[in-house]
């Protein structure tokens, strides 16, 4: 083959990775609809949560959260083996550390200090968390948009958590709100040590053995350091929102975004997990009845719109995918 004919080749190809980095291309709009839609489905998760939390402690909680997302995942684990080297299982089981025990037992322990708006309202600060983290870690690039809109959604949070808190129980909590910030901040290194393993594996099986190996983790730590679930005096209602907490927003959230994160940077992706507060206000304000500030709807506000901004009008690029183009 001669080098023009390689180049003619090579050509269709480059074009394809070109379109495939354009924000409107038919790949990358998949990617965000499936980081949007886990994104809503995990702000549901909040509001399954309060409800068990009525009736058993928050360890207890994620325990079963993910016992149940473990049943919907077993047919995966039985169909696609791995295939990881040592490297990478070392890599997973600290991805699945930080993002399963660690993230969710603090993220729930704040939580039960605080309200379902205000928990959820919070997660507003993942977006900045992770453009950052993709930036020094995954070497993405932010246009000027997308940190103006990143700033927007920072200051959103920051509305939101030093608004006017109360001190009865059932009240939002500064304490609790910054427990949930603290977790999203742990979360972004399980977010980005999966989306390197994703780069040689399927979201499939990087999600179905790491919510194993993290499922593992909390058996064996939380009955040691809280007791054995309860399992009698539960009532039918705790054990559904249990279930559901489990499967639409634990099982089934957690492949559509690692799938849609091999399809867009993460410095974007993130901004979608804005739908979370979103649907997690919604739930705790008109289902559950709580009490939302102006400064809060003042910050859900600047983050929905933050959001919009970032998903139309920031084009992030991938600077190793730009320079692999440009070679």
């Amino acid at each position: 083959m001669t080098a023009e004919e390689a180049q003619l080749k090579a050509a269709p190809s480059a074009l394809c990775d070109i379109e495939d980095m354009h924000p409107h291309s038919r790949q990358r709009l998949a990617g965000f609809l499936a980081c949007a839609l886990a994104s809503a489905f995990w702000g549901c998760g909040f509001f399954f949560g309060k409800i068990a939390l009525a009736e058993m402690s928050f360890a207890h909680m994620v325990l079963y959260r993910f016992l149940f997302a473990l049943a919907v995942l077993l047919p995966l684990l039985a169909t696609h083996r791995p295939h990881l080297n040592a490297h990478e299982w070392r890599v997973l089981a600290t991805a699945s550390f930080l993002g399963i025990p660690v993230q969710f037992l603090l993220q729930f322990y704040g939580l039960s200090l605080t309200t379902v708006s205000h928990a959820a309202l919070m997660v507003g600060t993942m977006p900045v968390i992770l453009a950052v983290g993709a930036t020094v870690f995954a070497h993405e690039r932010l246009d000027a948009t997308g940190w103006i809109a990143l700033a927007a959604s920072t200051t959103g949070a920051a509305l939101i958590a030093f608004g006017r808190h109360a001190t009865g129980v059932g009240e939002p909590s500064l304490a609790g709100d910054l427990l949930v910030v603290l977790s999203l901040a742990i979360a972004l290194f399980w977010i980005l040590l999966n989306k390197r393993l994703m780069d040689r594996h399927s979201a499939v099986v990087v999600t179905a053995y790491g919510l194993l190996l993290g499922t593992i983790m909390l058996a064996v730590w939380v009955p040691a350091r809280y007791g054995l679930p309860p399992v009698h005096h539960v009532s039918m209602k705790a054990w559904l929102a249990l279930a559901a907490s489990g499967v639409l927003c634990t099982a089934i959230t957690t492949l559509l975004w690692n799938w849609g994160m091999t399809k867009v940077p993460a410095s974007q992706a993130g901004i979608l997990l804005n739908m979370e507060p979103l649907m997690g206000s919604l739930l705790g304000v008109f289902v559950l009845g709580e009490h939302l500030g102006p400064t809060a709807w003042m910050g859900g506000g600047l983050i929905l719109a933050a959001a919009f901004t970032l998903t139309m009008h920031s084009k992030t690029q991938i600077a190793e995918a730009v320079a692999a183009v440009r070679e």
